[in-house]
């Protein structure tokens, strides 16, 4: 049996990624595609985000991927003065929970919004996004 490849598609997530490779790594490819998606359980219906690739629900491994697409509402948020290892030099930056209906997002505001321009329940959209580095991640903008 020969040497099976190693899929490391994951690495390019995020300013640091902590894992190398997972059953969702397709996720990857979405991104440099300018999607942001999730997986759907074929069986029972239940969305998630992030990306899983069996479902906790009904345990089924038949997964289906959605694209997050148009607007979602703003949960709650944080101007972050202290960040994580690798987040360190884009400090202050802000934080947003976002609901889609079936999905929440967590992720980060784009670079030109600050948590002066937010309020709760105001309309945000989703958008992959390329980083200087060849690295990706996705922010919410501003609808």
């Amino acid at each position: 049996m020969g040497k099976k490849e190693k899929d490391e598609r994951f690495r390019k997530f995020g300013t640091v990624s902590f894992t190398g490779t997972t059953r969702v790594n397709d996720f990857i490819d979405h991104l440099e595609q300018g999607r942001v998606t999730g997986t759907r359980c074929e069986s029972c219906g239940k969305a998630f985000f992030p990306p899983r690739a069996d479902c906790c629900d009904c345990r089924s491994s038949t997964m289906k991927w959605f694209d997050v697409q148009g607007t979602g509402k703003l949960v709650t948020y944080s101007t972050l003065a202290f960040g994580p290892k690798g987040f360190e030099a884009d400090l202050p930056y802000t934080i947003a929970l976002v609901d889609y209906g079936e999905v929440k997002l967590f992720g980060r505001m784009a670079g030109n919004v600050t948590g002066a321009d937010l309020s709760i329940g105001m309309a945000l959209s989703v958008e992959a996004n390329p980083l200087a580095d060849g690295r990706l991640n996705y922010v919410f903008h501003k609808v």
